[in-house]
C-alpha cells in the first residue's frame, strides 16, 4: 500500500525511447550480405553478373557512393544535434542538407552499397535477399521512426513527409 501511494504521489514521467529500434539497422543489410555469400557456398546459384574489371568498378563506385551518402547523413544528424541511432528520441525534423532530398539518405546509402556488393560479389544468393533487407528495413524500422516524429512533430513532420520522399 505504502508503494502505491508513493507512486501516485511521486509519478515519474514516462521515457522517451524513440522508435526504440531493437538494433542497428546496418545488421540487416550486414546479415543480408552475409547470408547470401553462405547460401551461395551451400547452394550455389549462376552468376548473374558478368565476371569483368568494369563490374568490380561500377561495384566500388556503388560501395563508395552508399557509404558518401550514408556518412552525409550522420554528420547531418550530428551537425543539428539529434539521436542518430534509432533507439533514442529526435530532438527535431532534420530537413536541411541531404535531409531535403530523402528522408533516408543513411538507409539510402546502405541499399546503394548492398546494391555495390551485388556487383563485387557477383552472387544472385546477395541480390534476392534484398527484397527482403528492405522489408525488414520498412516495417522494423522505417515505420517505428516515422510513428515516432510523427507523435513528436505532428505538424512539423507532416510538412516535411509532404514535400520530401522517403527515398529519392
Amino acid at each position: 500500500m505504502l508503494d502505491r501511494m508513493s507512486t501516485s504521489a511521486n509519478p515519474t514521467p514516462p521515457v522517451d525511447r524513440g522508435p526504440a529500434v531493437p538494433f542497428p539497422p546496418p545488421l540487416l543489410f550486414v546479415g543480408g550480405l552475409a547470408i547470401g555469400v553462405l547460401l551461395d557456398l551451400v547452394l550455389p546459384l549462376p552468376a548473374v553478373i558478368p565476371d569483368a574489371p568494369w563490374v568490380v568498378m561500377i561495384g566500388f563506385a556503388l560501395v563508395a557512393t552508399g557509404l558518401a551518402c550514408m556518412i552525409t547523413g550522420i554528420l547531418t544528424f550530428r551537425s543539428f544535434r539529434t539521436a542518430v541511432y534509432p533507439n533514442r528520441p529526435a530532438k527535431l525534423v532534420v530537413d536541411r542538407g541531404i535531409y531535403a532530398y530523402t528522408r533516408n539518405p543513411m538507409y539510402l546509402g546502405l541499399t546503394i552499397a548492398y546494391v555495390g556488393g551485388v556487383f563485387l560479389t557477383g552472387m544472385l544468393w546477395v541480390l534476392l535477399l534484398l527484397p527482403l533487407v528492405l522489408t525488414l528495413l520498412i516495417t522494423q524500422v522505417i515505420r517505428r521512426e516515422e510513428r515516432h516524429l510523427s507523435e513528436r512533430f505532428p505538424e512539423a513532420y507532416a510538412a516535411y513527409c509532404e514535400r520530401v520522399r522517403r527515398w529519392l
